[in-house]
């Protein structure tokens, strides 16, 4: 079959078999490349999207890079159930099989490191997002007297929106700590622009653990009996993924 080597990660041999009908990026069903013992998750691609060329152009399309991303997790979320993948990142493509087992020979002991450093991990993901404006607050307020009682009320609504933040900051600061404590690793990302993920609030804590997959179902409890601590915050969970935020250089693609 011609075209490019689109591929999706690398892992370990599988213990159980993929979905028989999983498709992945293009629409093509996705195989096991095996080289050293190493397994890179493959699939062809046309040349005419995924040439270096025309990848560049397509990356500005965000309905393509939406489908594109979508088909490739679907690929990485399906080896997750299976083994411990390291995924690589979007759009890793090469000419041919032996450009993938050239990739594969040359950073075969940073490949082995991080597969036995995962091994048997899955990543979790928490955010907590602090209403910008609270119900109560938005309540219209008595109309000032004066520019002084003016005055009054601004002052009071900026120490009530001072008061308000620094308690959304000190709850996230003591779910990270609780959270990194059973975690077997955490990573703080940047807060998400809400301008981007459309998600309201603002993002006090964007977090994700690295947790053994047979410890999730205590995890997820523990995030459970925080969500209702302070009024006016929201807990999200997301995974069990693949461990991206742990798979440092090794998972950035080639």
């Amino acid at each position: 079959m011609t075209g490019l080597r689109y591929v999706y990660a690398v892992c370990h041999p599988l213990g159980a078999p993929l979905q028989a009908q999983l498709t992945g990026v293009a629409g093509a069903p996705p195989r096991l490349l095996t080289h050293h013992g190493l397994v890179a998750v493959v699939s062809h691609v046309p040349e005419g999207d995924f040439a270096e060329e025309a990848l560049h152009a397509h990356l500005e399309d965000l309905d393509w890079l939406t489908d594109t991303a979508r088909a490739h997790q679907g690929v990485i979320d399906a080896l997750t159930v299976v083994t411990t993948p390291l995924p690589l990142r979007l759009g890793t493509v090469f000419r041919d099989d032996s450009g993938v087992r050239v990739m594969m020979e040359e950073r075969e002991a940073d490949f082995r490191d991080t597969l036995d450093r995962l091994a048997g991990r899955v990543e979790w993901g928490v955010k907590v997002y602090a209403e910008t404006e609270p119900e109560r607050a938005a309540r219209p307020a008595a109309k000032p007297a004066s520019g002084r009682d003016y005055l009054m009320q601004r002052r009071q609504h900026a120490r009530a929106s001072d008061d308000r933040w620094q308690k959304a900051e000190e709850f996230a600061s003591r779910l990270h700590a609780e959270l990194s404590s059973f975690a077997e690793d955490a990573r703080l990302h940047a807060p998400q622009n809400p301008a981007l993920s459309g998600a309201s609030g603002r993002n006090v804590l964007n977090a994700a653990y690295l947790v053994p997959r047979e410890a999730s179902e205590e995890f997820v409890e523990l995030v459970d009996r925080t969500k209702d601590d302070v009024p006016g915050l929201r807990v999200e969970l997301t995974g069990p993924w693949a461990a991206y935020s742990f798979a440092g250089d090794s998972g950035a693609g080639a």
